[in-house]
């Protein structure tokens, strides 16, 4: 079965957690991951990979040394990035991104200087959604950037509310067009 269709699939399934109809584009990625600066980045933390086209991007450019969290609530995402990607520098994590300090510290690390999400914030209950923002801002090193996005601008008040800044990009090129916000505290 292709990856569209598995996550179609999840998207039937799962739509309080599953945030679209199809996979993020490369274009999308691309965007995504501009602002990091994977030559002194040693902490990555992903959250809501679904099928991983931006953990395989991250895997390419990441540093020998670093390390990438990638937390994925899906079992059925994990199974098809644990199959799909062997990296030693990838640690998956079948959790909530609520509990990014958490794993951290398991694994020996103590902040993020990223931190990219997926997590479809308007399908996302606000307790939850509050939790993990609260997470990646404690968690993000000084001057760590928090990369998110989303299909529209309902996030941008609440991601706001959470850092001091936030930067608005787009790209038409993913199917539905992407909001892209770059946050920092």
């Amino acid at each position: 079965m292709s990856k569209g269709l598995r996550f179609f699939k999840e998207f039937l399934k799962e739509r309080k957690t599953v945030g679209a109809l199809s996979p993020s584009s490369i274009f999308l990625a691309r965007k995504m991951l501009a602002p990091i600066d994977f030559e002194k980045a040693r902490v990555i933390v992903e959250l809501g990979p679904g099928t991983g086209i931006f953990t395989k991007e991250v895997l390419k450019k990441l540093h020998p040394d670093a390390k990438l969290l990638v937390f994925e609530t899906q079992k059925n995402f994990c199974e098809m990035i644990e199959r799909d990607i062997k990296d030693s520098r990838m640690i998956l994590i079948n959790d909530s991104a609520e509990k990014i300090q958490e794993y951290l510290q398991k694994n020996g690390l103590e902040n993020a200087d990223y931190t990219i999400s997926s997590i479809p914030f308007t399908v996302v209950p606000s307790q939850i959604k509050n939790t993990i923002l609260s997470q990646a801002v404690k968690c993000l090193k000084p001057g760590g950037i928090f990369i998110q996005f989303q299909y529209s601008l309902n996030a941008h008040k609440l991601l706001k509310s959470y850092f001091k800044t936030v930067k608005l990009d787009f790209t038409p090129m993913n199917i539905p067009p992407a909001f892209i916000y770059k946050c920092s505290v």
